[in-house]
């Protein structure tokens, strides 16, 4: 009767063995997915910080050909509603790390001409975010 119990029991669980080997097969996977998954969140950031670039330059150069002028600062374009918010720097994350580029020309109204990344590093093309 002792040995049917035994018997039983040892069909419900797995051993050590089991167990170890697959986690060993988990962090195989693992080491292969993981460097790949940071890499494309590496690179979807950038692509986001190019976009966000794209639509501020753009929105300055529409208020500049509607009024004459650069703006003042990022948030008229806010307030004229060329644009809804004033977008998160991907990288810094943070709205309010934007470096703003003024006009060469003195006599130029406004004071946004360009703006520019206020992230340090580099990209993965060897960039400067800065330079974006």
């Amino acid at each position: 009767m002792v040995t049917a119990v035994t018997a039983i029991t040892r069909r419900r669980g797995f051993t050590l063995i089991e167990l170890l080997v697959v986690m060993g097969i988990i962090a195989l996977l693992l080491t292969i997915a993981v460097p790949r998954y940071f890499g494309s969140v590496d690179r979807s950031k950038e692509v986001v910080l190019k976009q966000s670039l794209g639509v501020m330059r753009d929105a300055i150069d529409k208020y500049h050909a509607d009024n004459g002028r650069y703006p003042e600062s990022l948030d008229d374009l806010v307030t004229k509603r060329y644009i809804r918010a004033v977008p998160h720097d991907p990288i810094t994350e943070s709205a309010t790390s934007w470096v703003i580029v003024p006009p060469e020309d003195p006599a130029a109204k406004g004071s946004v001409y360009d703006v520019r990344s206020g992230a340090e590093g580099k990209a993965a093309n060897g960039t400067e975010f800065a330079a974006f």
